[in-house]
Protein backbone atom coordinates (compact mmCIF):
# COMPACT_ATOMS: atom_id res chain seq x y z
CA UNK A 1 0.00 0.00 0.00
CA UNK A 2 1.22 3.48 -0.87
CA UNK A 3 -0.69 5.54 1.69
CA UNK A 4 -3.86 7.56 1.32
CA UNK A 5 -4.87 9.61 -1.72
CA UNK A 6 -7.85 11.76 -2.63
CA UNK A 7 -9.26 13.45 -5.73
CA UNK A 8 -12.25 15.74 -6.22
CA UNK A 9 -13.96 17.12 -9.29
CA UNK A 10 -16.44 19.84 -10.07
CA UNK A 11 -17.27 18.76 -13.60
CA UNK A 12 -15.81 18.42 -17.09
CA UNK A 13 -16.51 20.55 -20.13
CA UNK A 14 -15.39 23.96 -18.91
CA UNK A 15 -16.19 26.99 -21.07
CA UNK A 16 -12.84 28.28 -22.44
CA UNK A 17 -14.09 31.85 -21.89
CA UNK A 18 -14.90 31.29 -18.23
CA UNK A 19 -14.10 34.53 -16.36
CA UNK A 20 -10.96 34.49 -14.25
CA UNK A 21 -12.96 35.26 -11.10
CA UNK A 22 -15.09 32.16 -11.64
CA UNK A 23 -11.95 30.08 -12.20
CA UNK A 24 -10.46 31.31 -8.93
CA UNK A 25 -13.70 30.66 -7.02
CA UNK A 26 -13.74 27.10 -8.35
CA UNK A 27 -10.10 26.52 -7.41
CA UNK A 28 -10.69 27.87 -3.91
CA UNK A 29 -13.66 25.55 -3.39
CA UNK A 30 -11.75 22.53 -4.68
CA UNK A 31 -8.80 23.40 -2.43
CA UNK A 32 -11.09 23.77 0.59
CA UNK A 33 -12.67 20.38 -0.11
CA UNK A 34 -9.29 18.74 -0.62
CA UNK A 35 -8.06 20.12 2.70
CA UNK A 36 -11.22 18.89 4.40
CA UNK A 37 -10.58 15.41 3.04
CA UNK A 38 -6.89 15.49 3.88
CA UNK A 39 -7.65 16.45 7.47
CA UNK A 40 -10.16 13.61 7.76
CA UNK A 41 -7.71 11.09 6.31
CA UNK A 42 -5.00 12.22 8.71
CA UNK A 43 -7.54 11.61 11.49
CA UNK A 44 -7.93 8.03 10.22
CA UNK A 45 -11.46 8.35 8.88
CA UNK A 46 -12.32 5.57 6.46
CA UNK A 47 -12.46 6.17 2.71
CA UNK A 48 -16.25 5.86 2.61
CA UNK A 49 -16.65 8.46 5.38
CA UNK A 50 -14.30 10.87 3.62
CA UNK A 51 -16.02 10.76 0.22
CA UNK A 52 -19.37 11.45 1.89
CA UNK A 53 -17.92 14.30 3.92
CA UNK A 54 -16.31 15.98 0.91
CA UNK A 55 -19.31 15.61 -1.42
CA UNK A 56 -21.59 17.03 1.29
CA UNK A 57 -19.37 20.11 1.31
CA UNK A 58 -19.62 20.39 -2.47
CA UNK A 59 -23.41 19.98 -2.32
CA UNK A 60 -23.72 22.76 0.24
CA UNK A 61 -21.79 25.31 -1.83
CA UNK A 62 -23.84 26.65 -4.77
CA UNK A 63 -20.86 27.04 -7.13
CA UNK A 64 -21.14 23.62 -8.76
CA UNK A 65 -24.12 21.60 -9.95
CA UNK A 66 -25.19 19.54 -6.93
CA UNK A 67 -27.38 20.16 -3.92
CA UNK A 68 -27.84 23.92 -3.57
CA UNK A 69 -27.15 25.37 -7.01
CA UNK A 70 -28.43 22.33 -8.91
CA UNK A 71 -29.44 22.63 -12.54
CA UNK A 72 -33.16 23.03 -13.10
CA UNK A 73 -35.65 20.89 -14.99
CA UNK A 74 -37.80 22.27 -17.78
CA UNK A 75 -40.43 22.86 -15.06
CA UNK A 76 -38.03 25.07 -13.10
CA UNK A 77 -37.51 22.65 -10.22
CA UNK A 78 -34.42 20.88 -8.89
CA UNK A 79 -34.32 17.07 -9.21
CA UNK A 80 -31.10 15.73 -7.73
CA UNK A 81 -29.33 12.39 -7.77
CA UNK A 82 -26.27 10.86 -6.13
CA UNK A 83 -24.47 7.60 -5.47
CA UNK A 84 -21.79 6.28 -3.16
CA UNK A 85 -19.79 3.06 -3.20
CA UNK A 86 -17.50 1.37 -0.72
CA UNK A 87 -14.91 -0.77 -2.49
CA UNK A 88 -14.59 -2.91 0.63
CA UNK A 89 -17.26 -5.48 -0.16
CA UNK A 90 -18.59 -3.47 -3.12
CA UNK A 91 -21.40 -2.00 -1.05
CA UNK A 92 -23.33 0.83 -2.70
CA UNK A 93 -26.29 3.19 -2.45
CA UNK A 94 -27.93 5.51 -4.95
CA UNK A 95 -30.82 7.97 -5.16
CA UNK A 96 -32.62 9.89 -7.90
CA UNK A 97 -35.44 12.37 -8.26
CA UNK A 98 -34.82 14.13 -4.95
CA UNK A 99 -36.54 17.48 -4.49
CA UNK A 100 -36.23 18.22 -0.75
CA UNK A 101 -33.22 16.30 0.61
CA UNK A 102 -30.51 18.80 1.52
CA UNK A 103 -27.59 16.39 1.00
CA UNK A 104 -28.38 13.68 -1.56
CA UNK A 105 -25.06 11.88 -1.06
CA UNK A 106 -25.90 11.22 2.59
CA UNK A 107 -29.25 9.73 1.65
CA UNK A 108 -27.40 7.47 -0.81
CA UNK A 109 -25.17 6.42 2.10
CA UNK A 110 -28.26 5.59 4.16
CA UNK A 111 -29.68 3.52 1.31
CA UNK A 112 -26.43 1.55 1.43
CA UNK A 113 -26.28 1.25 5.23
CA UNK A 114 -29.89 1.22 6.37
CA UNK A 115 -31.98 -0.36 3.61
CA UNK A 116 -32.06 -3.77 1.90
CA UNK A 117 -31.73 -2.04 -1.48
CA UNK A 118 -29.08 -0.31 -3.58
CA UNK A 119 -31.16 2.35 -5.34
CA UNK A 120 -34.25 4.38 -4.38
CA UNK A 121 -35.87 7.08 -6.49
CA UNK A 122 -38.47 9.85 -6.49
CA UNK A 123 -41.32 9.50 -3.95
CA UNK A 124 -39.86 6.30 -2.50
CA UNK A 125 -36.51 7.98 -1.88
CA UNK A 126 -38.21 11.02 -0.33
CA UNK A 127 -40.29 8.79 1.95
CA UNK A 128 -37.15 6.89 3.01
CA UNK A 129 -35.43 10.21 3.77
CA UNK A 130 -38.19 11.18 6.16
CA UNK A 131 -38.13 7.76 7.80
CA UNK A 132 -34.40 8.20 8.40
CA UNK A 133 -34.77 11.73 9.75
CA UNK A 134 -32.42 13.41 7.28
CA UNK A 135 -32.55 17.16 6.86
CA UNK A 136 -35.08 18.29 4.27
CA UNK A 137 -35.75 21.78 2.87
CA UNK A 138 -38.14 23.42 0.43
CA UNK A 139 -37.16 23.01 -3.22
CA UNK A 140 -36.56 26.76 -3.39
CA UNK A 141 -33.43 26.24 -1.26
CA UNK A 142 -31.68 24.59 -4.22
CA UNK A 143 -32.67 27.23 -6.77
CA UNK A 144 -30.29 30.13 -7.37
CA UNK A 145 -30.93 33.33 -9.31
CA UNK A 146 -28.14 32.40 -11.69
CA UNK A 147 -29.73 29.06 -12.53
CA UNK A 148 -33.11 30.67 -13.12
CA UNK A 149 -31.37 32.88 -15.66
CA UNK A 150 -29.63 29.91 -17.26
CA UNK A 151 -32.92 28.05 -17.57
CA UNK A 152 -34.45 31.07 -19.31
CA UNK A 153 -31.55 31.13 -21.77
CA UNK A 154 -31.85 27.40 -22.36
CA UNK A 155 -35.56 27.69 -23.06
CA UNK A 156 -35.00 30.59 -25.44
CA UNK A 157 -32.39 28.51 -27.27
CA UNK A 158 -34.67 25.45 -27.13
CA UNK A 159 -31.71 23.57 -25.70
CA UNK A 160 -30.69 21.25 -22.93
CA UNK A 161 -27.76 22.79 -21.10
CA UNK A 162 -25.23 20.09 -20.38
CA UNK A 163 -25.12 20.07 -17.19
CA UNK A 164 -25.04 23.50 -15.76
CA UNK A 165 -23.96 27.06 -16.25
CA UNK A 166 -22.21 29.15 -18.83
CA UNK A 167 -21.78 32.82 -17.82
CA UNK A 168 -24.58 34.95 -19.23
CA UNK A 169 -22.02 37.55 -20.30
CA UNK A 170 -20.44 36.48 -23.54
CA UNK A 171 -22.91 33.66 -24.11
CA UNK A 172 -22.45 34.07 -27.84
CA UNK A 173 -18.88 32.77 -27.46
CA UNK A 174 -19.81 29.85 -25.24
CA UNK A 175 -21.17 27.52 -27.87
CA UNK A 176 -24.80 28.60 -27.59
CA UNK A 177 -24.90 28.84 -31.37
CA UNK A 178 -22.15 26.39 -32.19
CA UNK A 179 -21.16 25.71 -35.79
CA UNK A 180 -20.74 22.01 -34.94
CA UNK A 181 -23.06 21.44 -31.98
CA UNK A 182 -22.36 18.60 -29.60
CA UNK A 183 -24.75 15.70 -30.12
CA UNK A 184 -26.55 13.62 -27.49
CA UNK A 185 -28.33 10.52 -28.75
CA UNK A 186 -28.22 12.04 -32.23
CA UNK A 187 -29.74 15.37 -31.15
CA UNK A 188 -27.81 18.65 -31.08
CA UNK A 189 -26.97 20.22 -27.74
CA UNK A 190 -26.24 23.93 -28.16
CA UNK A 191 -24.55 24.59 -24.80
CA UNK A 192 -22.11 22.26 -23.06
CA UNK A 193 -20.90 23.00 -19.54
CA UNK A 194 -21.20 20.11 -17.08
CA UNK A 195 -20.27 20.65 -13.46
CA UNK A 196 -21.32 17.50 -11.58
CA UNK A 197 -19.27 16.90 -8.40
CA UNK A 198 -17.48 13.83 -7.12
CA UNK A 199 -14.80 12.50 -4.80
CA UNK A 200 -12.64 9.37 -4.75
CA UNK A 201 -10.48 8.25 -1.84
CA UNK A 202 -8.12 5.47 -0.86
CA UNK A 203 -7.38 5.43 2.86
CA UNK A 204 -4.27 4.28 4.72
CA UNK A 205 -5.68 0.76 4.85
CA UNK A 206 -5.91 0.58 1.05
CA UNK A 207 -9.72 0.77 1.02
CA UNK A 208 -11.19 2.64 -1.96
CA UNK A 209 -14.47 4.57 -2.13
CA UNK A 210 -16.23 6.90 -4.55
CA UNK A 211 -19.20 9.27 -4.52
CA UNK A 212 -20.88 11.45 -7.16
CA UNK A 213 -23.71 14.00 -6.91
CA UNK A 214 -25.50 16.23 -9.42
CA UNK A 215 -28.55 18.23 -10.36
CA UNK A 216 -28.26 16.85 -13.89
CA UNK A 217 -28.98 18.79 -17.06
CA UNK A 218 -30.34 22.32 -17.22
CA UNK A 219 -33.77 22.26 -18.90
CA UNK A 220 -33.88 18.45 -18.72
CA UNK A 221 -37.14 16.55 -18.93
CA UNK A 222 -38.64 15.89 -15.51
CA UNK A 223 -37.77 12.32 -14.55
CA UNK A 224 -34.52 12.17 -16.52
CA UNK A 225 -31.85 10.09 -14.78
CA UNK A 226 -28.19 10.48 -15.69
CA UNK A 227 -25.02 8.55 -15.01
CA UNK A 228 -24.23 9.99 -11.56
CA UNK A 229 -26.46 7.63 -9.54
CA UNK A 230 -25.72 4.62 -11.71
CA UNK A 231 -23.23 2.23 -10.16
CA UNK A 232 -20.69 1.21 -12.78
CA UNK A 233 -21.41 4.22 -14.96
CA UNK A 234 -20.90 7.43 -12.97
CA UNK A 235 -19.55 5.83 -9.79
CA UNK A 236 -17.65 2.65 -9.00
CA UNK A 237 -15.34 1.31 -6.29
CA UNK A 238 -13.83 -2.10 -5.63
CA UNK A 239 -10.72 -3.49 -3.95
CA UNK A 240 -8.59 -2.17 -6.84
CA UNK A 241 -9.77 1.41 -7.38
CA UNK A 242 -12.44 4.08 -6.92
CA UNK A 243 -13.82 6.17 -9.83
CA UNK A 244 -16.18 9.15 -10.23
CA UNK A 245 -17.23 10.43 -13.66
CA UNK A 246 -18.62 13.66 -15.06
CA UNK A 247 -19.78 14.87 -18.44
CA UNK A 248 -22.20 13.58 -21.05
CA UNK A 249 -24.26 11.22 -18.93
CA UNK A 250 -25.78 9.27 -21.78
CA UNK A 251 -22.29 8.46 -23.17
CA UNK A 252 -20.99 7.54 -19.71
CA UNK A 253 -23.92 5.18 -19.21
CA UNK A 254 -23.39 3.50 -22.58
CA UNK A 255 -19.69 3.01 -21.85
CA UNK A 256 -20.15 1.91 -18.22
CA UNK A 257 -17.21 4.24 -17.80
CA UNK A 258 -16.39 3.94 -14.10
CA UNK A 259 -16.49 0.15 -14.08
CA UNK A 260 -14.38 0.02 -17.24
CA UNK A 261 -11.44 1.60 -15.40
CA UNK A 262 -11.48 -1.23 -12.86
CA UNK A 263 -12.05 -3.82 -15.57
CA UNK A 264 -9.04 -2.91 -17.70
CA UNK A 265 -6.87 -2.74 -14.59
CA UNK A 266 -8.04 -6.20 -13.57
CA UNK A 267 -8.18 -7.94 -16.95
CA UNK A 268 -5.59 -6.06 -19.02
CA UNK A 269 -3.16 -5.41 -16.16
CA UNK A 270 -3.02 -1.67 -16.80
CA UNK A 271 -1.87 0.81 -14.19
CA UNK A 272 -4.28 3.44 -12.92
CA UNK A 273 -3.36 6.32 -15.25
CA UNK A 274 -3.03 3.92 -18.19
CA UNK A 275 -6.51 2.58 -17.45
CA UNK A 276 -8.00 6.06 -17.21
CA UNK A 277 -6.39 7.12 -20.50
CA UNK A 278 -7.55 3.95 -22.24
CA UNK A 279 -11.14 4.32 -21.09
CA UNK A 280 -11.37 8.01 -22.03
CA UNK A 281 -9.99 7.23 -25.50
CA UNK A 282 -11.71 3.93 -26.26
CA UNK A 283 -15.02 3.81 -24.38
CA UNK A 284 -16.70 7.16 -25.01
CA UNK A 285 -17.20 6.86 -28.76
CA UNK A 286 -17.99 10.50 -29.61
CA UNK A 287 -19.11 11.40 -26.09
CA UNK A 288 -17.45 14.04 -23.92
CA UNK A 289 -16.56 13.26 -20.33
CA UNK A 290 -13.92 13.15 -17.63
CA UNK A 291 -13.18 11.17 -14.50
CA UNK A 292 -11.06 11.00 -11.37
CA UNK A 293 -9.68 7.79 -9.86
CA UNK A 294 -7.55 6.38 -7.05
CA UNK A 295 -5.97 2.95 -6.68
CA UNK A 296 -5.39 0.74 -3.66
CA UNK A 297 -1.68 1.52 -4.05
CA UNK A 298 -2.22 5.17 -3.17
CA UNK A 299 -2.11 6.39 -6.77
CA UNK A 300 -4.35 9.17 -8.07
CA UNK A 301 -5.26 9.92 -11.69
CA UNK A 302 -7.63 11.91 -13.87
CA UNK A 303 -8.55 12.08 -17.54
CA UNK A 304 -10.92 14.01 -19.80
CA UNK A 305 -11.56 14.70 -23.47
CA UNK A 306 -13.29 18.04 -22.87
CA UNK A 307 -11.81 21.54 -22.92
CA UNK A 308 -11.13 21.27 -19.20
CA UNK A 309 -12.23 19.70 -15.94
CA UNK A 310 -12.47 21.26 -12.48
CA UNK A 311 -10.33 18.92 -10.37
CA UNK A 312 -7.95 18.58 -7.46
CA UNK A 313 -5.92 15.76 -5.98
CA UNK A 314 -3.55 15.05 -3.11
CA UNK A 315 -1.65 12.12 -1.62
CA UNK A 316 0.10 11.20 1.61
CA UNK A 317 3.55 11.82 0.13
CA UNK A 318 2.84 15.57 0.03
CA UNK A 319 1.58 15.89 -3.55
CA UNK A 320 -1.29 18.36 -4.04
CA UNK A 321 -2.64 19.88 -7.23
CA UNK A 322 -5.72 21.86 -8.27
CA UNK A 323 -6.42 22.58 -11.93
CA UNK A 324 -8.94 23.26 -14.67
CA UNK A 325 -7.18 23.00 -18.01
CA UNK A 326 -4.83 20.41 -19.54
Amino acid sequence: MGGWAIAVHGGAGVDPNLPQQRQEEAKQLLTRCLNLGISALRSNLSAIDVVELVVRELETDPLFNSGRGSALTAKGTAEMEASIMDGHGRRCGAVSGLTTVKNPVSLARLVMDKSPHSYLAFSGAEEFARQQGVEVVDNEYFITEENVGMLKLAKEANAIVFDYRVPAVGLETCGAVAESPIMMNGLPISVYAPETVGCVVVDSQGRCAAATSTGGLMNKMSGRIGDSPMIGAGTYACNICGVSCTGEGEAIIRGTLAREVAAVMEYKGLGLQEAVDFVIKERLDEGKAGLIAVSNKGEVACGFNTTGMFRGSASEDGFMEVGIWD
